[in-house]
């Protein structure tokens, strides 16, 4: 796949099967392994496309290529919220859940490892969602 740096917006694939959802038991998965990225270093320089920033002084650092491999878990229903909204055409219904993530980057000379197993009590807010909208507003 190629991936154009000046684009503004972009999303990446992922594999048939990454995602598991049965929103019915409050569960979902996504499992992603030795994803193409670029490492951008730091915000500055992601934002700036590896210019850095004059103020404050943020040294330019070019992005370059790295892996990483993530695994989300969503569990379990904390609240639920419905949403409904005729006049701008949407409705859902949205669950706040536990979850988890585990996750792994590696690039030259370089490699991370996110604590194993993941620690459920750093999860500030977790949001699975069912929602129509638009032309599937019904």
């Amino acid at each position: 796949m190629h991936v154009d740096r000046n684009d503004v917006f972009w999303m990446i694939p992922v594999k048939n099967g990454a995602v598991e959802v049965d929103f019915d038991d409050a569960r979902a998965r996504l499992v992603v392994r030795g994803l193409n990225v670029f490492d951008d270093h730091d915000l500055a320089n992601s934002l700036t496309q590896g210019l850095g920033l004059p103020t404050p002084p943020i040294p330019p650092i070019f992005p370059v290529h790295a892996k990483v491999s993530f695994d989300v878990e969503w569990n379990g229903t904390l609240e639920m919220a419905h949403i409904e909204n005729d006049e701008q055409q949407f409705k859902g219904t949205f669950l706040s859940t536990g979850a988890t993530i585990s996750w792994s980057a590696e690039q030259p000379g370089f490699q991370f490892q996110s604590d194993a197993p993941p620690d459920p009590k750093g999860n500030l807010i977790s949001v699975l969602g069912h929602e129509q909208n638009g032309v599937f507003f019904g």
